[in-house]
């Protein structure tokens, strides 16, 4: 129901990889599924840095997903990001089901007299009575 695509800040191989698992995620994954994009290892002395947060924020951008910085070590945006996906499979849950509750309306017009004796009297000449 969520999707969580992880990199590494450091490292611009496990970056360039995302653009595959997102097409990955298109071909095999459900059209609707939540997916957030994360860099982690955000605690990492910027001269360790290989990719800023901006092309990870534009990358995400791209995509129309939300974006996160975060690190496993200290805890940074860790929790944030899982109930924002819980919160965000939450909400398309509950309105894919308001959707299937709404129930599915019928409009029946009423026929003219006018029509009505009209097609009566076709009917009883087609069919002979």
């Amino acid at each position: 129901m969520g999707i969580l695509l992880v990199y590494d800040v450091t490292d611009e191989s496990s970056f360039n990889n995302i653009r595959n698992w997102i097409r990955n995620i298109e071909q095999h994954a459900s059209d609707n599924v939540n997916k957030i994009l994360v860099g982690n290892k955000a605690d990492m002395d910027e001269s360790k840095r290989a990719v800023p947060t901006s092309r990870g924020q534009n990358l995400a951008d791209e995509y129309g997903i939300k974006f996160f910085e975060t690190s496993a070590k200290t805890n940074l945006n860790v929790e944030q990001v899982f109930f924002t996906i819980a919160r965000d499979i939450k909400q398309r849950l509950a309105e894919s089901e308001t959707k299937a509750e709404q129930p599915q309306t019928i409009s029946i017009n009423r026929p003219d007299p006018a029509n009505e004796a009209a097609a009566s009297a076709q009917k009883s000449a087609c069919c002979g009575s």
